[in-house]
């Protein structure tokens, strides 16, 4: 799932498209079961905002008709259309600046030079975050060992993020030495865009993760984990769940970071907090 917040852009053709609570409910429970999505009934516009297109694509007149579609155990590739259209969110660079200066001036001077250092970026959505955090560790680290590692669920924005080319009112938040040091101008047909430099983009590898279902080939462990804006989206039996599978995969004495408006309170989980979103598991 996409680590922002949503984009809530109503067309004449979702206004047109009616859900009723029973339709709500086969996609509270769809979304649910395969990616632990809480979409509550206040979400029917957002819905229909999401997918009129698509049923229009598909000459279907009623949600009731997509639902069954993408329920059907052979339509994967359907479903995760769906998937990726309803959590496509909005992200910019250096998101919550507190998180990229405490990555910064704490936890990278506490780390062995000689050590590789690898971050997780668990919902990395077009991969603004994933880039910021490869800026920071250039700079800090330089050629000394370092590696992203950046997932989503969604495959559309994957796809986005591995180009690394965007519009240049995207890179506003990019500190203005970054922006020269590692971003590109875009010529010609990309006029108005820029690209994160090639040498940046080897060192950030992406791929799709379920974090309800990370694989267990998913074996080593990270030193930081951004998981940032993301289990507001899940009731608390599911965001606990997700919290102890991401742990597992942050070293003893790693850290772990969540968005600012986040609350772990209550949750069951191994960790001593550092300051308000930043933990720390114990060693």
């Amino acid at each position: 799932m996409s680590s922002e917040r949503p984009l809530f852009n109503l067309s004449i053709d979702s206004m047109a498209l009616d859900v009723s609570d029973q339709e709500m409910l086969l996609f509270q429970q769809l979304f649910k079961r395969y990616i632990g999505l809480y979409l509550p009934m206040s979400k029917k516009a957002l819905l229909c905002s999401r997918l009129s297109q698509r049923l229009g694509e598909l000459s279907l007149s009623t949600l009731a008709e997509y639902h069954a579609l993408i329920s059907a155990p052979q339509q994967q590739q359907e479903r995760q259309r769906a998937i990726d259209l309803i959590t496509t969110n909005e992200t910019y660079f250096f998101r919550e600046p507190k998180h990229f200066a405490c990555l910064r001036d704490e936890i990278l001077p506490s780390l062995s030079a000689q050590q590789k250092v690898q971050i997780w970026s668990a919902a990395s959505s077009t991969g603004e975050e994933a880039y910021s955090i490869a800026m920071l560790l250039d700079d800090c680290r330089g050629q000394q060992p370092w590696r992203v590692f950046a997932s989503d669920i969604s495959q559309r924005v994957l796809s986005f993020a591995r180009r690394g080319l965007y519009p240049m009112v995207r890179g506003e938040h990019i500190p203005d030495d970054y922006l020269s040091r590692y971003c590109l101008c875009g010529v010609e047909e990309y006029d108005g865009h820029f690209l994160v430099e090639q040498r940046l983009r080897e060192r950030v590898t992406f791929a799709q993760r379920n974090l309800l279902e990370l694989p267990l080939a998913m074996d080593q462990q990270f030193d930081v984990v951004f998981l940032r804006n993301v289990i507001i989206y899940f009731d608390f039996p599911t965001k606990v769940a997700v919290m102890q599978s991401v742990l597992r995969k942050v070293k003893p004495g790693g850290w772990l970071l969540v968005g600012h408006s986040e609350s772990l309170h209550g949750m069951p989980l191994e960790l001593q907090m550092v300051a308000p979103s930043i933990y720390r598991r114990p060693q």
